[in-house]
Formats: structure tokens, C-alpha cells, sequence
């Protein structure tokens, strides 16, 4: 009879660990259609955003950190490219609204940056995280909802040059 109780406890475990150890989405994959808020708190439905055209949605640890402000830099360098490219950008950390906005400020960051605190929509990507909540860095290039690429290790350097060559694909 023990062994009904020990089963029961493992279920409910494997439930609350899920998130942990969800696999990123892969490419082909529909993208999640999630909600959350922009740097200044604006509801964005990203299922709606991502429906049409090419997005990259980028995952990073922490707003205003060296490897994330280098990320950011690197996309904000080169937005005119990502645009000409007709790529929309689309920032994803666990950080508050406000520090998404004195982050965007403070680094002139011209695209949205969205705050995910509950960590819904890194959860919807399969972005894994840290103990702490913080994402990984990983990219995802959206076409008309699907997934066409994916950067599961994104280089913070290289973020707009690795989307834009595989928006040309």
C-alpha cells in the first residue's frame, strides 16, 4: 500500500518540475500564443504579433547585465538591417516592467522589450532557466507563426547578423 502514496507524490513532482526541464520549441513549431506586457506595462498578445510577417523573439537572463547590454547594443546597432530585413524584434527576460524600460532608457533600445515575470512566456518557448528564474540566452525567428529557426546558445555579439542570415535563409 505504500506504494500508492509514493506514486501520487512523484506525479504531483513530475508536474511542478515540468517547466524545468521543457524542451525549447523546435523548428516548425507553432508559435505560443501567449500574453504578457511591454517596458512601459502595455498588454501584447504575442500569438497576435507573431501570426504574420518574421519576428525574432530573444531570450535573455537579466536586463542590464554585460552579456544581455551587449545583446541588446548589437540589435540596436544594427536595426536598420533587421528592419530592411522585415524583421520585428521582440526582447523576453523575467525582469519588472520598469526595469524593461530603464533598461530600453538607458541603452536607447528601439524595439519591445517584454517583461515576463511570471515567466509565462519563456515557459511557452521551453526557454529553460536557472534556479533564480533567469532564462537562458536562446533566439527564435518566427514566420507567419511558425518557428523556421531556432539559436538555442545565442551569441550576444552576432544576435541581428545570426537573424538576419537566417531570415534570408
Amino acid at each position: 500500500m505504500k506504494t500508492q502514496p509514493l506514486f501520487l507524490t512523484l506525479a504531483a513532482l513530475s508536474l511542478i518540475a515540468a517547466p524545468l526541464f521543457a524542451e525549447p520549441l523546435e523548428v516548425g513549431a507553432d508559435a505560443p500564443k501567449v500574453q504578457t506586457v511591454d517596458q512601459k506595462g502595455n498588454p501584447v498578445d504575442l500569438g497576435k504579433e507573431l501570426a504574420t510577417g518574421i519576428s525574432l523573439v530573444y531570450f535573455y537572463p537579466k536586463a542590464d547585465t554585460p552579456g544581455c547590454t551587449k545583446q541588446a547594443c548589437n540589435l540596436r546597432d544594427a536595426f536598420e538591417d533587421v528592419k530592411k530585413a522585415g524583421i520585428k524584434v521582440f526582447g523576453v527576460s523575467a525582469d519588472t516592467p520598469a526595469d524593461q524600460l530603464a533598461f530600453a532608457e538607458k541603452f536607447q533600445i528601439p524595439f519591445t522589450l517584454l517583461a515576463d515575470k511570471k515567466g509565462e512566456v519563456i515557459a511557452a518557448f521551453g526557454v529553460p532557466t536557472n534556479d533564480k528564474g533567469f532564462s537562458a540566452r536562446q533566439s527564435f525567428l518566427i514566420k507567419d507563426g511558425k518557428v523556421i529557426w531556432r539559436d538555442l546558445k545565442a551569441t550576444p555579439t552576432t544576435q541581428a547578423q545570426d537573424a538576419i542570415a537566417a531570415a534570408k535563409g
